[in-house]
């Protein structure tokens, strides 16, 4: 659970198909409460999954996600949604098939329904899927959450919840329409040679011949590409690397670690989870009094924002991690 740094909770519930496959995706990001896997538009009280799978509930596999709005606006949790399901299939999601598995978006109030809308029409008008947009937007009414055994099914059975993803066909396809050559040309006009080839490609920046390496100045460190705070000041150490060292993340979440055998090394690789951009590695060579870790970074993988920008740049709610 993450801590808030303000602003009331809300919730939203999504349905995408099997709920195993849609609670990885909001997990653990910073503004995120929790993430429940349930039953939600049927008939029936407090339904099991096997009535549920029956398909004589009228319930549907969804996730209800609390969600602080200051941190993570709706319109961020919408975008999410979309990369992680066939938005064309209302019969089901890929091999998963009936009702109970059919996608859509139940809205808790009126300010949900125009933005879930919106987006629809926006990926609608994209072209970017050659078949309609075919999730509907119903209001929320009951949920009811499922058996312990399917909480955060991800993290309790990875190698189960891996394979069965894979056998889906969920990451292919998604793969197929988020991260097409339009997609990388478009993000190679907004980006530097350097920067491109850095977080799309796994490149490594010259030591001591980058941005941050010595900056001291305070302030946020941002991913380049999607906005999103990765790392602060608070936690940047002179390391003699010749990149950005920080001992940790501004939130676990934020970030996704893979092995990587490259170069005739073991190593494990950080990723941003929100751009899926290469940030660097991570060593266990760090200052032992702050946790051990070294996150060794590109600064082509990132923006800087001095404290005295944050509001007018939007990320005024972070101003109080500095004290000011």
């Amino acid at each position: 659970m993450t801590d808030r740094l303000n602003g009331a909770l809300e919730q939203a519930t999504f349905a995408g198909g099997c709920f195993w496959c849609m609670v990885k995706p909001f997990d653990e990001m910073p503004g995120i409460e929790k993430v429940v896997s349930g039953y939600t538009g049927g008939h029936v009280e407090n339904p099991t999954y096997e009535q549920v799978c029956s398909e004589t509930t009228g319930h549907t596999e969804a996730v209800q996600i609390t969600f602080d709005p200051e941190q993570f606006p709706y319109r961020k949790l919408l975008d999410i949604y979309w990369r992680n399901v066939d938005p064309t299939d209302a019969g089901g999601q890929f091999h998963d098939r009936g009702s109970s598995y059919r996608p859509a978006i139940f809205y808790h109030n009126e300010q949900q329904r125009a933005q879930a809308e919106a987006s629809k029409r926006e990926l609608e008008e994209s072209g970017r899927f050659p078949k309609p947009i075919a999730v509907a937007i119903e209001p929320a009414s009951a949920f009811y959450p499922a058996e312990e055994y399917h909480q955060d099914y991800y993290k309790k059975n990875p190698i189960r919840y891996k394979y069965y993803s894979r056998g889906s066909g969920r990451p292919d396809f998604l793969a197929r329409h988020w991260n097409t050559d339009q997609d990388r040309e478009q993000l190679r006009s907004k980006l530097t040679p350097m920067q491109f080839e850095v977080t799309q490609n796994n490149a490594t920046e010259p030591p001591f011949r980058n941005e941050y390496w010595n900056n001291h100045e305070e302030g946020l460190y941002v991913d380049i590409v999607s906005g999103e705070p990765l790392f602060t000041s608070l936690d940047k150490f002179d390391s003699g690397c010749g990149w950005p060292s920080f001992t940790k993340p501004i939130h676990a979440g934020t970030i996704e670690e893979k092995e990587d055998y490259s170069h005739g090394m073991i190593r494990t690789e950080v990723r941003s989870r929100a751009s899926d951009s290469h940030l660097g590695h991570v060593f266990p060579d760090g200052p032992r009094e702050a946790g051990g870790l070294r996150y060794c970074i590109n600064s082509a993988a990132l923006r800087f924002i001095p404290v005295d920008r944050l509001e007018e740049e939007g990320y005024g709610r972070y101003r109080s991690l500095f004290g000011k």
